[in-house]
């Protein structure tokens, strides 16, 4: 079973051929069923031997497509101080993008 660790969005992602992960939102005018492509491949292993990247491998890449574009659950963020009369709530829904693995270079 061949994986690779991708950095996106200031994460890390264990992903293999069709594997379906959900990542931050990327900056640009992306629509469902865009392919994207991920070059800082930090690690690839193919069953045998494994390459570790320092701190990315150089011309690896790792192809995905863009199957779902859509905001994560609203979380409450609530600011209080007691005896103060001082309280703040606030909603904040994360964007995500879900992509399919389609191929690992």
């Amino acid at each position: 079973m061949e994986f690779a660790v991708i950095q996106t969005g200031g994460k890390q992602y264990k992903v293999s051929k069709g594997s379906l992960v959900s990542i931050e939102k990327i900056i640009g005018e992306y629509k469902k069923g865009d392919k994207l492509t991920f070059d800082k491949v930090l690690l690839v292993d193919d069953g045998k031997d494994t390459t570790i990247g320092t701190p990315y491998i150089s011309g690896a890449k790792v192809d995905a497509e863009i199957v779902e574009i859509g905001r994560a659950r609203k979380i409450l963020v609530v600011k209080y101080k007691q005896k103060s009369r001082y309280l703040r709530r606030n909603g904040h829904r994360q964007p995500f993008f879900k992509v399919k693995i389609t191929s690992i270079k």
